[in-house]
């Protein structure tokens, strides 16, 4: 034990892991990016070594699309301008949130598996969604120059 919380840390072995005991079963945490198609991502059991490299396919494809859906969701308009009702209009606006929220926290989970193809491809995916949906290449220069909101969402911020 030690002083800070009367835990002592898991000891790392030589390759950047870190064991922790779950009942009889041991799992090994990555410190370090690695590289290979044998990583735990999200869920125990998916994309792990039992089920080969289509299910890391699947996998990377997962994590690509949610962080495009991130970056659509942080730059769509889907509630009308102008409505009657703004409590029914805030109470969407908060699901968005939620929504958005929620989906980052499961794009930042699966990079914290420390597979760099996790990580390639979730930035991959933010990148392609920012570029159809918050950069200029497709909006026309009178939506540049607007001063109006450009998103229902306030930009994500750490």
């Amino acid at each position: 034990m030690n002083r800070d919380h009367g835990m002592a840390a898991p000891p790392l072995s030589m390759n950047g892991t870190s064991g922790m005991h779950y009942g009889k079963k041991m799992m090994m945490m990555h410190m370090t990016f690695f590289w290979g198609k044998d990583a735990e991502i999200l869920f125990s059991g998916w994309s792990g070594r039992r089920l080969g490299g289509g299910m890391y396919a699947l996998a990377l494809i997962f994590i690509f699309f949610l962080a495009f859906l991130v970056e659509w969701i942080s730059h769509s308009r889907l509630i009308k301008p102008g409505g009657a009702n703004n409590v029914w209009a805030g109470v969407v606006q908060s699901l968005l949130h939620a929504v958005r929220v929620g989906l980052a926290y499961l794009v930042m989970l699966a990079v914290m598996s420390f597979n760099g193809g996790v990580f390639l491809m979730a930035i991959a995916g933010h990148m392609l969604g920012f570029l159809l949906f918050g950069s200029r290449v497709f909006k026309r220069n009178m939506d540049i120059l607007s001063s109006e909101k450009t998103s229902d969402l306030p930009p994500m911020s750490c």
